[in-house]
């Protein structure tokens, strides 16, 4: 007998991918967004995937007057969620899909806007012994008490970002104290509020989950100071998949991974960006709950190299999602 494959293995399950015959997909993308362009760029991956295999697919172009009615009258049997930021990674379309009864691939609702909300999941990863770095949040209200954005004592080098935004949008390292007022303000314009972190020197990392497995680690080496939204998208970022690590920390980084994964309470799909120190500290910085599927993205890279083609990690996700709703329907 042959050996099960990658693809395989993942699909070890009654039925596997054929429970998708005959099914209406729908793949949500788009949304209100500053990741709007990004959105449009993974749904159409997925969704040409989907049609190349022969599933039924519907494309769906969303804004936010997406409304629990609007997703009735799709008339699909389960979403495939690619969208990312505002409206898509907190919470909100899941909760339109869930009042609907309409099946969704990658987290709920409740892990879904704690992981978007960088403060939220700051207080998460305390509560549960999760290393990530010192930090401090605040709002337009909470900033003005503090005597506003010129007033404070952050004690750089510090990190700068929007506490609720995604693909590294607003983010500046900020290494003169001369300097803060100014990256306080850009963060603000992506945001309601802000999150301070110090700034932890050292190898940048990110790990996938899929399932409730990590993939393998993937070492980024962008050309600027970080991985922001240029090295994403733009330039020609050097990747090294899997990292070149030992066997010891390969496994400490995937458990710091996993750990944030779980402590969030997310499903089926992840990617938690990390720090590595020069001591081999893995420090958790956030967790995406809808990972890029462009070709530029870095869950189908670590998928890959796991063994996993495009199609079939997609293919997952959909038979997850129906998974959790036929689940849901037995407790109920």
């Amino acid at each position: 007998m042959a050996s099960m494959t990658p693809n395989d293995r993942l699909f070890n399950r009654k039925g596997g991918p054929n429970r998708l015959d005959h099914l209406s997909v729908g793949v949500l993308y788009g949304g209100p967004s500053a990741e709007r362009e990004i959105s449009i760029q993974s749904g159409d991956m997925v969704a040409r995937a989907l049609q190349n295999a022969g599933r039924e697919v519907h494309r769906v172009i969303l804004d936010d007057s997406f409304s629990v009615n609007m997703a009735a009258s799709l008339e699909i049997d389960v979403a495939f969620l690619a969208l990312h930021g505002e409206f898509g990674e907190d919470g909100k379309v899941q909760m339109i899909l869930e009042q609907a009864g309409i099946p969704y691939t990658g987290s709920g609702v409740d892990a879904s806007s704690m992981a978007f909300d960088k403060i939220l999941a700051k207080r998460c990863f305390e509560k549960n012994g999760i290393l990530s770095p010192a930090w401090m949040g605040f709002d337009l209200e909470e900033l003005a008490t503090l005597g506003g954005p010129d007033n404070l004592d952050l004690m750089p080098p510090v990190v700068v970002k929007p506490a609720a935004s995604g693909s590294s949008l607003g983010i500046s390292i900020v290494r003169k104290m001369e300097d803060a007022a100014a990256a306080i303000r850009r963060a603000f314009e992506f945001g309601e509020s802000v999150l301070v972190e110090r700034f932890v020197p050292g190898r940048e990392m990110t790990v996938a989950i899929l399932g409730d497995e990590p993939l393998p680690v993937i070492e980024l080496r962008p050309k600027g100071e970080f991985f922001d939204y240029q090295a994403k998208y733009v330039d020609d970022t050097a990747y090294q998949c899997p990292a070149n690590l030992s066997r010891e920390m390969t496994n400490r980084v995937q458990a710091a991974a996993l750990a944030a994964h779980r402590a969030l309470g997310c499903r089926d799909v992840s990617r938690v960006d990390l720090i590595v120190d020069a001591q081999g500290m893995p420090w958790v910085l956030e967790v995406n709950t809808l990972p890029g599927l462009t070709s530029h993205s870095l869950l189908p890279k670590a998928a890959e190299a796991a063994g996993f083609d495009f199609l079939s990690v997609c293919e997952f996700l959909l038979l997850q999602a129906l998974e959790h709703s036929e689940r849901n329907c037995r407790a109920a």
